[in-house]
This record gives C-alpha cells, structure tokens and sequence, in this order.
C-alpha cells in the first residue's frame, strides 16, 4: 500500500472516530483553539502594558469551554461565547487576538448545523456583534472589513459542509436501494430457478416410480444436486455479506459467481426437468469480462425458469453470439408463447432488463419467430461491461 492509500486509511478511520465520539472531536476542537488563544499570553507584551495575568488567561479558557457543547446547542454556545468575550474585553486588560477563533469556529458550527431560523438569528446577532467587537477595540475600517470577511468566509465554509454531506447522505442511500435491488435479483434468479426445477422433478417423480424406477431415482438426483447447487451460491452471497460486514466465520466459499463456463452445467439441470435444451454458440466467445458473463448466465437462468414454470414447452434454444464487441443471448422456446407472456411479466422479465441495462444494453422479450413460442433476447456492449466490472 502506497502513502496516498495509508493516508485515505487513516483519513477514513478518523471520520468513522469522529462519527462514533462527536464530543471526543469537539473536545479536541476546542483545545487546539485554546492552544491558539494561548500563544499571546506566552509572548512579550509591548512596553507600557501591564503583563498578562492568570485571571485573564482564565477567562480566556472560559470563552473557549463552551465549544465542547457546539454540537449539541450550537445557538447557545454562540450566545455564551459572545458574552464571556464581552466580559474579557470590559474587565480585563489581556492580550489581543490576531483572529476571533471561537467566534469563527462557533459561525462555522451554526452554518452546517443549525436550521434555517437559528442562521438567521445567529447572523442578525453577529452583524450587530463583529461592529460593536471592532468598536471595542480598534475602531477601524481596516478590522471591520477584515472581520465580516472571515466572519462570511467562516458562514459560507459550514454551509458547503452542510450540502456535502447531505450529498454524501443521498449517495449513500442511492446506493443501498442499488444494493438491495442487486441482492433481490440474485436471490429471485436462485431460488426461482431452484425451486421450479425441484417442483417438476418432484411433481415427476410419483409417475415415474410407477412407469420408470430407474427415471425416479434419476429425479430425485436432479432435485438434490439442483438442491445443493442452490444451496452454495446462497451461501456464497450471504459469505460476501458477512465479509462486508466484517463477520465471516471463514466457511463461505470463496469462488466467483458463475458465469459463461457454467453454462453447460445449467443446461444440464435444465435438461433433467425432462425439456429438450439445444445450445449453440457464434463467433468468438472468449474472453469475455467477469461481469458480462454473470449476467448472460443469470439472464438465461431466469429464462429457462420461466420456460420451465409457465411455457409447457417440449424444446427451448440457447444460442450465445458475440460479433463487433457485443455479447448477445437469446433464449427461445416452443412453447405457449402469447397465451404465458402474462405470466412472465413479473420480477423476473424485470430483473433481466435492469441486468442488460446496468451493462448499456437492453433487453427484448416477445413472441419468437413466426409468432410461436417465446424469446428473451440480451445485447451486452463488452466494452461498457469491462468499466463495470473495473
């Protein structure tokens, strides 16, 4: 790991601290701007004036104390500020500022935090206060202007905290509706799948027993192996789960989703169901980005699922063609065609075509040729896959 990725390592673990212990952060805030206030004190003062003292020094802390509370009432920290930096000023003659530290932390604090009434109260108040802090002490132009500048500059700085994090917010939950509908879709395609397959071996199997011992024990094989198949790729998701969440137990298996090598595998439990499946392929097919081909298979899984479910189909075709850096499936069976399109139209057809879409290709779905049967057709542009997949 280089020094950029160990800095953005220490950076995100100190915003995860500060998100975890807020008044851990605004106790460490208000002790560097003690340090700050603290280094007039430590300095010579000027012939003629008096040194500076310890009640002035305290006082001082006092102005600064109230920040530790910046979160939780940043009004009233204003308000307190305000007041003990008045107190200093009329009965005490200790050292000066070169900035208004606590007045510009506490106007930063109100800006990203406070809600719209309390910014327009807090800055109604700090255009009365900055003149008449000015008129304490040097009374000129020069620090009148130099004081709303930062006093402005401060306001504007919590205001684009504010909208970066409400940015960082919405992003965030962006992304977890993204995540949840991914997950959906990976546990419709598997259980869909799985489960269509186990209830025709199982519906078959009676019959069987009576007419075909030998075809029984083949069904109820087919129903334990489609079973187990399941079974893994559940357990796989739900490992990558645990992972992200940092609770793996270390028995999730670690192998990549499947994609276009497992397709012979998937044709086969298709074929146990007793539906002819014919597989074709044109063009070079290989190699072909990770991400592509988890999706060509899982578009063909729920298509064969739902060939299996609704379709009464004696045949169905998978072809795979790749020609001009675009991948394309289609999936066609003989089946029922319009009479079953009603019944194909829930969150599997869905899934299919934001799958397509996630990769800037689309998805067809209708009649197949000649008006017979039903067809699922995919378009994945490669070279769009490959930046997803990056």
């Amino acid at each position: 790991m280089g020094i950029g990725g160990r800095w953005r390592g220490w950076w995100d673990r100190g915003r995860v601290l500060a998100a975890a212990h807020p008044l851990l952060v605004d106790t460490g805030v208000a002790l560097l701007v003690q340090g700050a206030m603290t280094m007039p004190f430590l300095l010579p003062r000027a012939p003629g004036l008096p040194p500076a003292t310890w009640a002035a020094y305290g006082l001082s802390t006092l102005t600064v104390l109230p920040l530790v509370w910046r979160r939780r009432a940043p009004l009233a920290v204003l308000f307190a500020m305000l007041a003990t930096s008045l107190l200093y000023r009329l009965t005490v003659d200790g050292p000066g500022q070169p900035l208004p530290y606590t007045g510009l932390v506490i106007t930063y604090t109100v800006a990203a935090l406070a809600g719209p009434a309390q910014r327009l109260l807090a800055g109604l108040v700090l255009v009365v206060a900055v003149p008449v802090g000015v008129w304490l002490n040097t009374r000129s132009a020069r620090e009148l202007t130099f004081s709303f500048f930062v006093f402005a500059a401060a306001y504007v700085f919590g205001r684009l905290t504010d909208a970066r994090q409400r940015a960082h917010r919405v992003e965030a939950e962006q992304a977890a509706v993204r995540e949840r509908a991914r997950i959906a879709r990976e546990m419709h395609d598997i259980l869909s799948h799985a489960v269509s397959l186990m209830i025709v071996q199982a519906e078959a199997g009676p019959v069987a027993v009576r007419a075909a011992p030998e075809r029984a024990e083949a069904a109820f094989d087919a129903i334990s192996a489609t079973g187990r198949e399941a079974m893994t790729q559940l357990r796989h998701m739900l490992g990558v789960l645990r992972d992200g969440a940092g609770e793996d137990d270390g028995t999730a298996p670690r192998e990549p989703q499947p994609g276009l090598a497992a397709l012979p595998g998937l044709l086969d439990r298709v074929r146990g169901s007793g539906l002819d499946v014919v597989y074709r392929t044109a063009g070079d097919t290989g190699p072909v980005p990770p991400a592509a081909g988890v999706t060509v298979h899982r578009v063909v899984q729920e298509a064969l699922t739902n060939v299996v479910k609704h379709a009464e189909a004696q045949t169905v075709t998978v072809e795979l063609i790749c020609s001009a850096g675009e991948l394309e499936v289609a999936v066609t069976d003989d089946g029922r065609g319009a009479q079953a399109v009603s019944h194909r139209g829930g969150h599997g057809l869905v899934g299919i075509r934001e799958r397509a879409a996630a990769h800037g290709g689309d998805a067809v779905t209708g009649p197949g040729a000649h008006g017979h049967g039903f067809e699922v057709r995919v378009r994945i542009p490669l070279s769009t896959a490959a930046e997803v997949a990056r």
